[in-house]
């Protein structure tokens, strides 16, 4: 077992919830200080860590960012380091993430470049999000890179296999939360309520035309109610009713006229139950747009070595808070390929280690390349 897969491991027990981090920086900091120090530069910013490796004869800065937190799900695999923070799991492989940046950071330590590198520990990408105020801090701004470049595992891929393309890879995200208060009451006399599960179920079923009737066939969007609560027991009209969904979309202008009829519809729900209603649409991510010039030649370059193949894939509509600083600073993002049965955000994700290492030479000879040239 290499040693990367060994931290890949240690992380994996400790998944911690955005901006809580707190043991994983701390355990990204202890190794981070075994590696010799002559040529690094460190800061924190809350939970995260910048590390910069000072370059031989530096004309620009090139960073990598990775993703540090966890995700509120109960793990349900047998794995002997399997989660020991109950209720909390590594369900999107930022622990691969984390892992393969030590490994990256690792070698440029030993065998430093002509250009800085900057490597960037992002705390909260999976809520309430961690990029933007990250790209806004004081040390962003003071080394703020000429380029950036990310991963993220995807488990339909076998391992070896990268997948990415130039312009939009991923979608606008936008979390959905809408709350419903009418009059609660007896079950058997239900005139004299206003009953908030029948509102509810009213509205999921009215959000779905959106896509079917709003948007443009030839665009995509997904409106996705996926936990409904309301009510206390059995024989009780209910008073309120909470929906909690996600909307995505391939473009800025459909997402606001997904938003612009979501609340249309809550209007006429609130005039049809007389009730009341709020909308709240959480953590918003920003389009991860690649761009066009270094994702071609990212590719180009993968292409060419022996043990990668290369994938030129569809936009997904997964949503990445790394779309932030895309959007400031070019660069790409790429999945790679770890072959687990389960998906991401699944309680059984079990990604193949072997992409860790495969993914540390990826990134080390492009980075080598790009840096020397």
């Amino acid at each position: 077992m290499s040693q990367f897969v060994a931290i890949r491991r240690d992380l994996h027990k400790i998944p911690e919830l955005g901006f809580q981090e707190f043991k994983t920086q701390q355990y990204l900091l202890d190794y981070i200080a075994t590696l010799p120090q002559e040529r690094l530069e460190i800061k924190t910013w809350r939970t995260g860590i910048f590390v910069k490796v000072n370059g031989l004869q530096p004309t620009k800065m090139i960073a990598y960012r990775t993703d540090i937190d966890g995700l509120p799900i109960t793990e349900e695999t047998e794995l002997p380091y399997r989660s020991e923070h109950e209720g909390k799991m590594h369900a999107c492989g930022h622990d691969f993430h984390m892992s393969i940046a030590l490994g990256v950071l690792t070698h440029f330590v030993h065998h430093p470049i002509r250009d800085d590198l900057l490597f960037i520990f992002q705390p909260a990408e999976e809520g309430p999000g961690g990029a933007l105020p990250m790209l806004e801090s004081e040390a962003m701004k003071q080394w703020l890179p000429n380029m950036i470049i990310a991963l993220h595992i995807a488990p339909e891929y076998p391992v070896g296999t990268i997948a990415t393309k130039p312009g939009l890879l991923f979608a606008n995200t936008s979390e959905l939360f809408i709350d419903l208060k009418g009059k609660g009451g007896h079950a058997a006399f239900p005139h004299l309520a206003n009953d908030m599960v029948v509102a509810a179920c009213t509205l999921v079923t009215q959000l779905q035309s959106i896509v079917a009737r709003n948007v443009d066939p030839l665009d995509s969007a997904v409106i996705t109610i996926g936990k409904i609560s309301g009510g206390t027991v059995q024989n009780v009209i209910a008073e309120r009713a909470r929906l909690e969904g996600t909307i995505r979309t391939l473009s800025v202008e459909s997402m606001q006229k997904v938003k612009e009829r979501i609340e249309a519809i809550v209007k006429g729900i609130e005039i049809a139950y007389q009730c009341e209603a709020t909308i709240d649409y959480g953590s918003m991510y920003h389009q991860v747009d690649n761009d066009e010039v270094l994702t071609t030649e990212f590719i180009e370059f993968a292409e060419q070595l022996p043990n990668i193949k290369v994938v030129r894939c569809k936009e997904a509509m997964t949503g990445e808070d790394f779309g932030y600083m895309l959007a400031k600073i070019p660069g790409f993002m790429f999945w790679l390929g770890v072959d687990s049965p389960y998906g991401l955000h699944h309680a059984k994700l079990t990604p193949d280690e072997r992409a860790i290492d495969k993914a540390i030479s990826l990134l080390t000879a492009y980075l080598s390349w790009k840096g020397n040239n």
